[in-house]
């Protein structure tokens, strides 16, 4: 849910190319790179930390609305940013892993960083769709990614606006179509909010994902579980998600707290418990997995960020989640997680591949 948020990389546009992680172990595990404070310096001591700990970093960047209106050529400051960004991980033996968003990370009811002359819009608005597409054939030319994703826990969306659903559906699809003729080889998803589609221990509402079917590459999820389950989740929380595809299966973002955040819980206890589960329950089906953050962040740092109160109240309940603290320094979670790293690095390769 938390975006990275004013990494500041403008001075950083000399570096060389570097060399993404190609033979990493399956599945490929990873961090969101959201540095403590939004600084150059913090970024780049997020990424480092980060290079210690994984294979991967996952980008997720908000559309470009402006500069991508007219075509997938653009000039773009904001694309300029994102090429910086690819450089600086692959330097590190990091293997970027897209994920195109419209939405604002911290509301999903809203659109992100529309112009303002745009008015209201949604997924039916031509300019929505015009400049959607061409940032995602933008990135899909410039990088030929292993993974794209066209959008974020999208049936949360879906939820609170049924009326044009089927209008975003119909997005991912030309989108979808748009990007693999551009590359190919790569493997196309939506991110779906897991805890939002179980309907109590047992049943879990499947329409949201299979009205992308069957142009999902990967079933890719994210879950935070620890808000509705302060000790973890319970036995059997992730199995209705191997049992209903043979396709891979990703865990685009996730994690829980270490500590209470006003009445929601947290504790280090409950981050290795997800861990566990996540490794338990689909670690022999994932094709990569992605921990919400490596460091805290400092939430008031951010504070220009958001663009509202409450987006900074609900900045502050994820704030705590890293496997490491704001100054870099290991929780107990983390020798957790590179114990899994260690052991999906013994395993043969799960194969990505789409049935």
């Amino acid at each position: 849910m938390v975006r990275n948020f004013g990494l500041i990389l403008l001075a950083l546009c000399a570096l060389g190319p570097g060399a993404a992680q190609q033979n990493a172990p399956r599945p490929l595990l990873g961090f969101f790179p959201t540095p403590a404070r939004p600084t150059w310096q913090g970024a780049l001591a997020t990424l480092e930390g980060i290079s210690r700990h994984a294979g991967a970093v996952l980008l997720q960047r908000n559309v470009p609305w402006q500069d991508f209106a007219a075509g997938p050529d653009a000039t773009s400051r904001e694309f300029e940013n994102l090429q910086n960004l690819v450089r600086l991980s692959r330097q590190r033996g990091l293997e970027p892993i897209f994920v195109v968003d419209a939405l604002n990370g911290l509301d999903r009811r809203r659109f992100y960083g529309l112009p303002p002359a745009w008015g209201r819009v949604g997924f039916a608005d031509r300019r929505v769709r015009r400049a959607f597409t061409n940032f995602a054939v933008r990135i899909a030319r410039e990088f030929h990614p292993r993974y794209l994703g066209l959008g974020s826990e999208v049936n949360t969306y879906m939820a609170a606006h049924p009326a044009d659903a089927a209008n975003l559906v119909s997005l991912y699809r030309e989108t979808y179509a748009a990007v693999k003729q551009a590359s190919p080889a790569t493997l196309v998803f939506a991110t779906f909010q897991w805890d939002q589609l179980r309907r109590g221990r047992t049943e879990v509402d499947w329409s949201p994902i299979e009205a992308f079917e069957p142009l999902l590459d990967v079933w890719a999820i994210s879950s935070y579980p620890c808000f509705d389950y302060p000790q973890g989740p319970p036995a059997g929380y992730y199995d209705p998600l191997p049992a209903r595809t043979s396709k891979p299966l990703a865990v685009a973002e996730g994690g829980c707290s270490s500590k209470r955040v006003g009445r929601w819980p947290g504790s280090a206890a409950a981050q290795i418990a997800y861990l566990r589960a996540i490794r338990d329950q689909l670690g022999p089906r994932l094709t990569f997995w992605i921990y919400l953050l490596y460091n805290d962040v400092d939430a008031n740092a951010y504070h220009s960020a958001t663009t509202s109160e409450r987006d900074q109240e609900t900045l502050a309940l994820f704030a705590s989640m890293g496997l490491a603290d704001a100054a870099g320094r290991p929780k107990a979670a983390l020798a957790f997680w590179n114990a899994i790293r260690r052991e999906a690095g013994k395993s043969p390769p799960a194969p990505a591949k789409v049935r």
